[in-house]
């Protein structure tokens, strides 16, 4: 098959285009390096089975000739990261949400497939462990921080409202805290900065109390589960949780990478004022309910966190000997 990603040079993008010239397939990445970086493709590049264009997903004219030249699209081109979404909440708005229109816009006049990344900020408040037909708890229009899952919640609606209204195939992926190697901690993705500041010896921060409690699968696992999304025609018009259920508190994480880095640095707590903006609102726990993966497409994630946590340590390992 050929198949178009947005946000292609993206971390989960290169992997993703990565795993699918594995099998065989033709992958075209678009991206406009926002937060995606040719690094994370340079690999690929010269591959026949690969193709990019460096690009906005709101350039409607080239998506449309992006999904015409193929038989599948993945929409993954988002504003991402915590620290991204507060300083910038229109263009996180408007990324996401006029991006992902003009996507389905384009998959609709062919009556192509399309896999839609979406994420679990979009449960909000609500109690974990998460189930996908569970209701969104969403905090105040007044905090940015809740743009972010607004966003993505009404990308969710438009896509499963062209299924419906105009029968396009759709499948949604809301991911979970997706790890590993290139990830980058530059938007405030915790454990690519755990490990850059241990590596380095700097203090290992945790903001707030660090008992706040999160999943963190690898993005092989994450891959793995996208591609068995896009190979079951069942999952057509549905929501799936993608990631793992092994619950760690962020202290607890500070404490795996500075054992695994043979650190000396300290962890200290930064209140989140002072990390990110006055009345900054946290989720305690963040779990999902993956059943409905597993009973679906037969797989689970399970890489254990101990070797997400040194693949990234090997990674940045090797970028900081070739730097």
């Amino acid at each position: 098959m050929r198949i178009f990603i947005t946000g292609g040079a993206g971390f989960i993008g290169s992997h993703l285009a990565q795993r699918l010239i594995d099998d065989d397939h033709r992958v075209i990445a678009l991206d406009d390096l926002s937060t995606g970086q040719m690094e994370n493709i340079e690999h690929l590049i010269g591959n026949d089975r690969f193709d990019y264009r460096i690009g906005s997903v709101r350039d409607a004219p080239l998506v449309a000739e992006l999904v015409d030249r193929c038989d599948l699209t993945v929409h993954l081109a988002a504003a991402v990261g915590v620290r991204l979404i507060i300083e910038r909440p229109v263009h996180t708005i408007e990324t996401n949400v006029h991006g992902t229109e003009i996507v389905l816009e384009a998959v609709a006049r062919k009556q192509k497939p399309i896999l839609i990344a979406s994420t679990s900020e979009v449960y909000g408040k609500a109690a974990s462990p998460f189930v996908e037909e569970a209701d969104l708890v969403l905090g105040p229009t007044s905090h940015s921080r809740w743009a972010y899952a607004c966003s993505k919640a009404l990308d969710e609606w438009l896509a499963l409202a062209y299924a419906r209204e105009k029968g396009v195939p759709v499948v949604i992926a809301r991911l979970f805290n997706t790890v590993g190697p290139r990830q980058t901690g530059r938007y405030g993705m915790v454990l690519p900065t755990f490990v850059s500041q241990a590596l380095r010896g700097d203090p290992v921060t945790v903001f707030g109390t660090g008992e706040q409690s999160r999943c963190f699968g690898h993005v092989r696992d994450a891959t793995e589960a996208m591609v068995r999304l896009m190979e079951h025609a069942s999952t057509t018009g549905e929501v799936f949780n993608v990631g793992t259920d092994q619950e760690v508190t962020i202290n607890r994480l500070a404490e795996m990478v500075v054992s695994a880095t043979g650190s000396r640095s300290e962890v200290v707590h930064i209140p989140y004022d002072e990390a990110y903006a006055e009345g900054f609102e946290d989720m305690h726990r963040r779990v999902p309910d993956v059943a409905k993966l597993e009973r679906m497409t037969g797989f689970r994630p399970r890489i254990p966190l101990e070797q997400i946590i040194e693949d990234v340590v090997v990674h940045q390992r090797a970028v900081a000997a070739r730097d």
